[in-house]
């Protein structure tokens, strides 16, 4: 048990890696994770996703690149946050060859992996039949999916071959997880899936939702429909707000998005927009978009 997905991350992190050890990430991703690699006193290694005309999709030369560079472990987000990237079975067993080839620790945040689409399969990067997948560690909480992030409970995941690094994790690290986050967490995996599957189908509505309004109001919007997560990135470029988007935006339009540059270089001009929200929210969210860059 963890506190958290991210105390996991770090934890592991000075487990497996030694100061000043290059940890590869998946540009524009989660904020924390640079905050967290800089905390234990590991060097960011940024290999951006490649943009396509349908979407984001993992840039495999970028990452044997940096793999062969050196890199020492690769944090990987899948489902991916913000892009809502969900990895296939063959870029997962291609990762998994990388990391053999070039002695690279893998370690995965798949607190997403709930909150993926219909049509779309989630694969543990744990569940591969492959050195790599032996010797990985995965992060993962009912906190996103359930919402219950504020108790305190995240699960690490170890790889038959992880297992003695991960008994090297300091007690306290255990012992910081809440007695009701263990409780909460136990309850959504066991009793939870019904509610779930009624949140998905309530999301899947909210993204198309975005996308049509989206369309209709502001079609110079970049955005392209998630397949999993409550995130939608948008691609605000064409309308000259500069590098933080989201700044003009709460300051003309009074609503609140994520602010891209946090998401790494990648973000400049975008912004991220949670979409765990009424329908009406929504609409008036756009709405106020609209309005704001008119």
């Amino acid at each position: 048990m963890l506190p958290d997905v991210m105390r996991g991350v770090s934890e592991i992190l000075r487990i497996v890696t030694e100061r000043g050890d290059g940890v590869v990430i998946n540009t524009p991703v989660y904020p924390p994770f640079f905050a967290h690699i800089a905390d234990v006193e590991r060097r960011i290694v940024a290999s951006p996703l490649a943009v396509t005309p349908d979407g984001y999709r993992l840039d495999l030369d970028r990452l044997e690149s940096d793999f062969a560079a050196g890199a020492r472990a690769y944090l990987l987000c899948n489902p991916h946050n913000p892009t809502g990237l969900v990895l296939r079975r063959d870029e997962l067993a291609a990762i998994a060859e990388l990391a053999e080839r070039y002695q690279v620790r893998v370690l995965i945040d798949e607190i997403h992996a709930p909150l993926t689409y219909a049509g779309v399969a989630h694969i543990p990067f744990g569940s591969l039949d492959a050195p790599a997948a032996r010797s990985a560690v995965t992060m993962v909480s009912a906190s996103k999916a359930w919402n219950l992030a504020g108790l305190k409970c995240a699960l690490l995941v170890v790889g038959e071959d992880a297992w003695a690094d991960a008994q090297r994790s300091t007690e306290d690290v255990f012992w910081s997880a809440g007695l009701p986050g263990v409780v909460a967490n136990q309850a959504a995996f066991e009793a939870g899936e019904p509610w779930l599957d009624a949140l998905l189908d309530a999301l899947d509505g909210n993204r198309r939702l975005v996308a049509r309004l989206l369309a209709e109001q502001l079609p110079d919007v970049g955005f392209h429909l998630p397949d999993a997560t409550y995130l939608a990135w948008l691609d605000l470029r064409a309308y000259g707000l500069g590098d933080d988007p989201a700044r003009a935006l709460i300051e003309r339009g009074r609503v609140a998005l994520s602010d891209g540059p946090a998401f790494g270089p990648e973000g400049r001009g975008f912004a991220r927009l949670n979409l765990a929200s009424s329908p009406e929210r929504l609409t008036e969210v756009v709405r106020r978009m609209a309005t704001a860059l008119r």
